[in-house]
């Protein structure tokens, strides 16, 4: 496994301790706010106790200068709150966009079920969470405690009613998220299914239209909506369900504290005021517990998201690797490799060792499934699952950072993708484009001619020339991004097998240009015609080397069979 794997686990964790600071900040302003939330309930009690039976204008004066100033001592602890937390999420984002965006990329590109979206919409619904409403309910749930002994102070009745009410809430909210949370994950898996079909239907648009699937898709995809519709009317019909019940709930309790409070003025326990004093506290010792009710689906989905992040983050870390100080010269070395594929127990590659010198042609041959193409993968260090070494200038290829070793390796898949953005971006790598070195690699690749000719030449946009492109064209358009800067080590998976005459000619003479470079080239092909440029040519079969030979001589030259007799006596088995 590579040593960048290995760095420390519980990225999520580690950036919110780094927020710890603002979370005691925001705890002080809750103090604060919830302590003159009492402001309103004395306000009115001392205009009945004093006001009214004093008649003093100067006394209602003050009174409502004081209660003024709380209040707007209060708004302001809530707005210093609510701009913290806003703080706190964007710089939770900053901590962890990068990390995100790297990680997501690496289980795209290793495990092949990565999902950028979903991770940063993860990402979005944890810092949405920080800074709503759900957050203020839970700094503001241990206040309720102090609501309830204001009310025990009024009367012990109506702190022993708040508290009843606060446990049903309490139970409320539990026994909702129970209820709700089967059905609301099987709505999002649903939901998932639906999109991940849609998804992988619409990258097969063509096919599925020249060969008239659409009619059979279009019915699964009913089925899929069907089942999805039903899961998420069940979810639906259960919050509302829980919202219905806590509304009841809340509403029997500002009654019943009136009645209670009205019981306690006809015995002559509570003075007519204090009914709606307590009325306004019990209100306050209960709405936070309220609030998380009503926000329980919001802390479900943070909850997911937080987990889903979590592990994304702990199983890719950020690499541990240090940056090139100069270029390699791209002498390989493999020991003891062996490569597996995720869910598959048997190797792919099974302990290949060999070297290869720098400015070397290399040719891998051998029949299908026998890990050419797994090799080339490791060769480029994208490899996710492998034992051994794979060296390069003798360091291990996750000894350095790959945006600094980047630039130094060139390579060609044999699905050929682009990026959206201009044809020059694309072969620049989306790096500051260098004018004289991508002219140099699209003339070197021939496609020089062929890009002037599309509408707005080097200007184009993929988007737009995708459809104007052959795949031989597109083919040696990724042949002048692989070549782009002439790199130490560049590896071509089946550089030729959509090239036509003049295709492969210009193929034959970029290998020859980039020996006289001095560039190491290893090269995977089923086609005899340029296997005699290479200085060594290596054969696998069944994830092993067969033979390998320095020089050769082309015996058999029908694609599918390749026969290579080494011109000494010697072939060296593996």
């Amino acid at each position: 496994m590579p040593a960048s794997a290995m760095a420390s686990p519980q990225a999520l964790p580690a950036a919110l301790r780094l927020l710890r600071r603002e979370f005691a900040v925001c705890i002080v302003f809750s103090l604060v706010a919830n302590l003159l939330m009492v402001t309103p309930a004395l306000y009115m009690m001392q205009l009945f106790d004093r006001v009214m039976q004093s008649g003093s204008d100067f006394t209602l004066y003050v009174l409502t200068a004081v209660m003024v100033f709380f209040l707007a001592v209060m708004a302001f602890a809530e707005w210093s709150r609510a701009r913290l937390l806003v703080r706190m999420g964007v710089k939770l984002d900053k901590l962890l966009s990068s990390h995100v965006f790297n990680a997501s990329f690496q289980s795209q590109m290793h495990a092949g079920k990565g999902d950028p979206v979903q991770a940063f919409s993860d990402l979005t619904q944890v810092r949405q969470f920080l800074t709503g409403a759900g957050l203020f309910a839970f700094l503001d749930a241990p206040w309720s405690i102090f609501y309830i002994g204001v009310l025990f102070l009024l009367h012990p009745w109506l702190g022993w009613l708040s508290i009843a009410f606060t446990l049903i809430l309490a139970l409320v909210a539990h026994l909702g998220h129970r209820l709700s949370l089967n059905p609301l994950e099987q709505s999002q898996a649903s939901q998932g299914q639906l999109n991940a079909f849609i998804l992988s239907k619409l990258k097969n648009a063509d096919t599925i239209e020249a060969m008239g699937m659409l009619p059979h898709f279009r019915k699964r995809w009913l089925k899929l909506h069907a089942q999805h519709l039903q899961t998420s009317h069940a979810a639906q019909n259960r919050g509302s369900q829980v919202q219905a019940f806590s509304k009841f709930v809340r509403y029997a309790q500002q009654s019943l504290s009136l009645g209670v409070g009205a019981l306690l003025v006809l015995r002559g326990e509570l003075s007519p005021v204090s009914i709606f004093a307590a009325n306004i506290l019990m209100g306050r010792a209960t709405a936070p517990i309220d609030a998380l009710v009503s926000s329980w689906g919001a802390l479900f989905a943070a909850r997911k998201s937080y987990g889903r992040l979590a592990v994304l983050l702990d199983a890719n870390p950020q690499p541990q690797a240090i940056a090139l100080t100069a270029k390699p010269a791209g002498r390989l070395r493999l020991q003891g490799l062996v490569a597996y594929a995720p869910g598959r127990s048997a190797p792919i590659l099974k302990g290949i060792s060999t070297d290869f010198a720098a400015g070397q042609i290399v040719a891998i041959l051998g029949p299908s499934g026998s890990g050419k193409t797994t090799l080339a993968r490791c060769l480029v260090g994208i490899w996710p699952a492998y034992e051994g070494l794979v060296q390069l200038d003798g360091h291990a290829l996750d000894h350095w950072s790959r945006d600094s070793l980047g630039p130094y390796i060139g390579y060609l898949p044999q699905d050929i993708q682009f990026s959206e953005g201009t044809i020059a971006e694309n072969i620049a790598r989306f790096g500051i484009a260098d004018t004289d070195k991508v002219l140099a690699a699209t003339q070197l690749a021939g496609v020089h001619d062929m890009i002037l000719r599309l509408p707005r030449g080097y200007d184009t946009e993929m988007g737009e020339a995708g459809g104007l492109l052959s795949g031989g064209q597109r083919q040696r358009m990724g042949l002048a991004r692989a070549i782009y800067g002439l790199p130490c080590l560049i590896v071509l998976d089946e550089p030729n097998s959509n090239l036509d005459t003049d295709g492969e000619l210009a193929l034959i003479a970029v290998i020859k240009q980039l020996k006289a470079f001095g560039s190491t080239v290893v090269f995977i092909t089923h086609r005899t015609n340029i296997v005699s440029l290479a200085d060594r040519v290596v054969t696998l079969d069944d994830g092993r080397i067969l033979h390998e030979a320095d020089g050769v001589q082309i015996v058999s030259p029908a694609p599918h069979k390749l026969t290579v007799v080494p011109p000494v006596a010697l072939v060296q088995p593996v």
